[in-house]
């Protein structure tokens, strides 16, 4: 009996050790989903970009598309919004949550809001609800002077391009109208005479607006030279060095060195340092000179392309173009590129845990843990 109980015993013992083995051998690291068992953005890759994300106050995830519309992701699941729930564009281009946890979209022909709580019905407004929310269609007035858009390519529509909320709570619209201030009751043109040295945002004049600690408005756009500050009473221009690129798929070979010397405004570091960028690189300014940066000096991309900076938690500077993810810490760039299906990146976000969560061309949205990118796309 004695011989059959400790073969017995030794054989649970040996069972046990496998199944701890193997239950550790098949972890996953801390935080990181298997591949198969998170959620996916969508079923069908568009040719369209997730161009832009915001989280709101309740920790949930917005992204913003080019052809598939709304995406919000509870961490669980993604549930997606286009036109037919009452979206007046699937062609999303802005985001923005405001003081009082409204979600403003901006889309190819204007804007709509999404209230959790609140209910529209006056005349002003197209209300429509999906699933207990309420998204309104808000028709921004232009003023009748306002010169006709000769742009041949986008000139019929009212594509809103960045929404920004001064530390007054006024809301900053840049539209391919022009830009609005809203102050919750109506919108009035940021108009400033250009014939007195200022500057004249009517049409497509202005794409992104950044407001710095200072409380002056940042204003720039691919039709401008250089950028554009606002301080409350006047406005200034500033230049910048011009960026080289070489564009090799361009046919003709006097076509392909183009020179660039706009900016977009894009964020007002920890130290003070406000960046902008453009198709060749970006720019730091002190609040003395501008220093540019290119793909010479490490910037990942084609050309040195720059659409998104942000700065995550460690201080560290992220810059997302067309040739993947660079990482700034003050001295070195380091690329990052592995996993990316398309390496274009529009829409660069870190989640109040850290997370980095990247939007690309093809309707890629990726989860970078640091090294390499996890797709949430399918």
């Amino acid at each position: 009996m004695r011989k059959i109980s400790l073969a017995v015993f030794l054989c649970h013992c040996l069972i046990a050790v496998f199944v701890f083995c193997t239950s550790c051998g098949g972890q996953n690291k801390p935080g990181l989903p298997k591949e198969k068992e998170h959620p996916k953005l969508i079923k069908n890759l568009g040719n369209g970009n997730v161009q832009c994300a915001i989280q709101d106050k309740a920790g949930n995830l917005w992204f913003g598309t080019s052809d598939n519309g709304l995406y919000k992701y509870d961490g669980k699941s993604f549930r997606q919004f286009v036109v037919d729930d009452g979206l007046n564009s699937n062609n999303i281009s802005c985001l923005l949550e405001d003081k009082d946890g409204k979600i403003w979209i901006g889309t190819e022909v204007g804007l709509c809001l999404y209230d959790p709580s609140a209910h529209f019905g006056s005349a002003q407004h197209k209300s429509l609800r999906t699933g207990g929310k309420t998204f309104t269609e808000i028709l921004i007035p232009l003023p009748t002077d306002l010169p006709p858009n000769k742009n041949q390519y986008y000139g019929h529509l009212h594509w809103v391009f960045s929404i920004m909320q001064a530390k007054s709570g006024k809301l900053w619209f840049a539209t391919i109208d022009g830009v609005y201030i809203y102050d919750s009751k109506s919108f009035t043109p940021f108009i400033i005479n250009e014939g007195s040295g200022g500057y004249l945002s009517s049409n497509n004049n202005v794409e992104r607006i950044l407001e710095d600690k200072a409380g002056n408005i940042w204003l720039g756009g691919r039709t401008n030279q250089g950028v554009y500050r606002y301080d409350g009473k006047s406005i200034s221009n500033f230049k910048l060095p011009e960026l080289t690129i070489v564009n090799e798929s361009v046919r003709f070979e006097k076509d392909r060195i183009v020179s660039h010397n706009w900016a977009w405004p894009q964020l007002q570091d920890k130290n003070g340092n406000i960046w902008f960028s453009n198709w060749a690189g970006a720019y730091r300014y002190d609040g003395k000179t501008f220093t540019s940066f290119t793909k010479s000096d490490g910037l990942a991309g084609d050309n040195g392309l720059v659409a998104k900076i942000i700065e995550d938690k460690n201080g560290n500077i992220l810059f997302g173009g067309g040739g993947g993810l660079t990482r700034y810490d003050g001295k070195t760039f380091t690329r990052f590129q592995d996993g990316l299906i398309n390496p274009w990146i529009w829409a660069i976000l870190e989640d109040k845990t850290g997370n980095i969560w990247v939007g690309t061309r093809q309707t890629g949205l990726y989860l970078f843990d640091g090294k390499v990118f996890i797709n949430y796309s399918e």
